[in-house]
């Protein structure tokens, strides 16, 4: 289907700032909560310009899509056959009293030690540290600019000839103020990503380390492989393994900078573990059936709590919330 729409009108990164206000606007009055000022405010909005009507239809589209995957209709089958009445005994039956006092729980509370409540451990000795659920933005002395995500720890080591920092633990974007004379590097894992002025992210996921490239070229270098990416690039490395060259939605990917989470057509099962990531606790997908079940939607990274209750409505699955435990299905 062509676009009929002019190039100055279509949604892009560069106005990527009037996409988010789109997504805040149909977010609200979603909420169940949106008053009649809301959507006059909301209609007031989009009819100012070409470019606010067609951020708000690509924005309406996103969320609408959660309903919409070809998935959805398995899912709320899924649903529906779960919440049945089970009949006696039913042993792998998951309850508020079983999972208080049984092993679940004891997983869970083993989760949040090793994971680091206020934060990983890394962050006692490192130069900037986040807690769980806690996000930084740090301008460095030579003007670059650090995103810091949840659960990040980062140390920095500059001198005349190059500018390095280490990645203890989490996620950063780098926005590299330009110094052809000292390269941007940072290191992570048993690699570095190697640039002079550009925007990037490193992400540790356990001994994989994920480079994503928004602008620029970065050079990544683990063990003796070595490989370069331009904007709109991924690799990932660890374990003296590094993966082919990939393309990505950098913006997607590096969203939550913008305080976002973005997914689109992602398995239940990686959902979960992403939101993990923001909150206390563990976040468990109950049923294998429901893993690989697709979501697609765009959520405020600082509530959390409205991407459970979307899945939940929207797809008729139960979601049980107890301390530092979430069950999904």
């Amino acid at each position: 289907m062509s676009d009929e729409r002019s190039p100055a009108d279509r949604v892009t990164p560069r106005n990527i700032a009037l996409s988010d206000e789109a997504i805040d606007w149909v977010v609200r009055l979603g909420s169940g909560s949106a008053t009649a000022d809301d959507h006059a405010g909301f209609d007031e909005w989009r009819g100012r310009s070409p470019a606010h009507e067609a951020a708000a239809e690509e924005a309406a589209s996103i969320l609408e899509d959660i309903a919409n995957t070809r998935t959805a209709g398995e899912y709320q089958e899924i649903g529906a056959a779960i919440r049945e009445p089970l009949p006696p005994p039913a042993p792998h039956r998951i309850n508020r009293r079983a999972v208080l006092t049984g092993g679940v729980a004891a997983a869970a509370a083993i989760g949040i030690t090793s994971s680091g409540v206020f934060g990983p451990p890394s962050g006692l000795f490192s130069d900037y540290a986040t807690g769980v659920g806690g996000r930084e933005r740090v301008v460095l002395e030579d003007g670059s600019v650090v995103w810091l995500n949840t659960a990040t720890a980062l140390s920095l080591d500059f001198s005349t000839s190059e500018r390095r920092l280490t990645l203890h633990a989490g996620e950063a974007l780098f926005e590299v103020a330009k110094d052809q004379r000292r390269p941007f590097i940072v290191m992570s894992g048993d690699g570095e990503a190697r640039a002079v002025g550009t925007v990037y992210s490193v992400r540790q996921r356990g001994v994989v380390n994920d480079v994503v490239v928004t602008e620029g070229i970065v050079e990544v270098r683990n063990g003796r492989q070595t490989v370069r990416l331009t904007a709109g690039q991924q690799v990932a490395y660890g374990d003296g393994i590094q993966s082919p060259v990939s393309l990505v939605d950098g913006e997607a990917a590096t969203a939550w900078s913008r305080g976002k989470l973005i997914f689109n057509r992602r398995p239940l099962a990686e959902v979960a573990d992403e939101l993990e990531r923001y909150q206390l606790g563990k976040v468990l997908v109950r049923d294998e059936r429901l893993k690989g079940l697709e979501v697609t939607g765009v959520f405020d990274l600082g509530d959390t709590k409205t991407l459970l209750r979307t899945i939940s409505g929207t797809l008729k699955i139960p979601i049980t919330r107890l301390p530092l435990l979430t069950i999904i299905g």
